[in-house]
């Protein structure tokens, strides 16, 4: 495989991406730093398909990256791989208000052929191909300039590496015949609308008990008016407030500015500056959350009463054996608040039943919670068995009506 220099001019970049946009599948990663920064500094890109790859500086001066996003955005010729890929896509979007289409993340991938639930590069590349990377340059300075040679090495060394594990991941899919269960999974990691970053949905992120529309609606002109205000600073949005802080204030909120130094997480100047006169107006526009928004109710105890919790524990232990004998990850086939959902009686709006996930986990789940599936130890192994009808009815005709 060619590798060429380090990429900063514009000529150079789109002479590139005209040859990688003939190619079949290019994997792509990034560099960037985003700790003291609302958005995240993109400082390096790196992309290479089965013949040649690169390294491209997007902080090199007057260098024109219009043709790198047409490629990665615009061009559904080309496959774009990915490992962990989303704040990769975040970082694109950012830059052109699209995403990378059509798109493949390994680390998804590999869920569906091993049980791995978020397998790490490092350990993807030593799986795959038996080599140990070195992770000495990973936590480097990325924005500073100039990089070293070995910074580049190590950067080029993700897609390089990626572009060999690719194909034969491939195969292997292909072989199980599972690669249809990923397409669901990759158009959501693709999906644009993830990462909008829209402040009037930033509450949905922060924990808050309760559906009190008052309180709910404070949190959301509070979340709202944290991030006008780190984006304005582009400075992180914990800086500005915890999320704690806001959830404290929306559920007990402060009658006058002054009050503001006595709330834990914020400093005591806020109680006569121009941030908490502007956190105070931000309370005082707030509205109740309209019925709309709140987040729906979640029943509790019907139709499991007290049992419900121990359901959702069978359910967690189905789901452990099916993963096991399947050898998927279990994340893959279902996440354990659908469990407690399904135990509690919730059967809309679960992923698990419906597709592919319904055949292989979701209908022995739905089996176990209405009775007719039961555990078996089998050779020492445990394993699932579904019951008779009769079996079934009988232990209904039977049951306390007082359950």
């Amino acid at each position: 495989m060619q590798i060429h220099p380090l990429i900063t001019k514009s000529e150079d970049l789109a002479a590139l991406c005209d040859r990688l946009s003939h190619a079949e599948f290019v994997a792509v990663d990034t560099e960037f730093m985003r700790e003291n920064t609302y958005w995240p500094e993109l400082c390096l890109v790196q992309i290479a398909d089965t013949k040649e790859a690169a390294a491209i500086d997007p902080l090199a001066p007057g260098l024109d990256l219009q043709p790198l996003w047409d490629l990665l955005t615009d061009n559904e010729d080309v496959l774009k791989v990915f490992h962990a890929g989303g704040q990769d896509v975040e970082i694109i979007f950012n830059f052109t208000g699209r995403t990378p289409h059509p798109i493949f993340d390994t680390q998804i991938a590999a869920m569906a052929i091993s049980q791995s639930e978020q397998i790490g590069y490092s350990n993807l590349v030593e799986s795959w191909l038996g080599l140990t990377i070195d992770k000495g340059a990973r936590f480097t300075d990325w924005s500073r300039r100039p990089l070293t040679e070995r910074q580049i090495e190590y950067a080029i060394g993700d897609v390089t590496h990626l572009a060999k594990i690719f194909p034969r991941m491939l195969k292997r899919l292909i072989k199980t015949d599972r690669g249809q269960w990923l397409d669901q999974e990759m158009e959501k990691l693709a999906d644009p609308e993830n990462y909008r970053n829209d402040p009037t949905v930033a509450w949905k992120r922060i924990k808050a008990a309760g559906r009190n529309a008052g309180v709910l609606g404070r949190l959301k002109a509070l979340a709202a008016w944290r991030e006008q205000e780190a984006r304005g600073k582009n400075i992180p949005r914990g800086r500005i407030a915890r999320d704690e802080t806001l959830a404290d204030i929306a559920s007990h909120p402060p009658k006058s500015q002054a009050d503001l130094a006595k709330v834990r997480g914020l400093s005591a100047g806020w109680k006569d500056n121009e941030i908490g006169k502007r956190l105070m107006q931000a309370i005082a526009d707030s509205q109740p959350l309209p019925d709309e928004e709140l987040p729906s109710r979640t029943p509790r105890g019907a139709p499991l009463g007290k049992e419900g919790s121990l359901v959702a524990d069978l359910l967690k232990l189905l789901l452990k054996i099916r993963a096991r004998e399947i050898d998927v990850a279990s994340r893959l086939l279902a996440r354990s608040e659908e469990l407690e959902l399904l135990a509690a009686g919730v059967r809309k709006d679960l992923a698990m039943l419906e597709g592919w996930r319904f055949k292989t986990f979701g209908k022995d789940a739905l089996d176990l919670v209405e009775g007719k599936l039961a555990f078996a130890v089998v050779d020492g192994r445990l394993k699932m068995t579904h019951v008779d009808d009769a079996v079934v009815a009988e232990a209904e005709q039977n049951a306390d009506p007082a359950d």
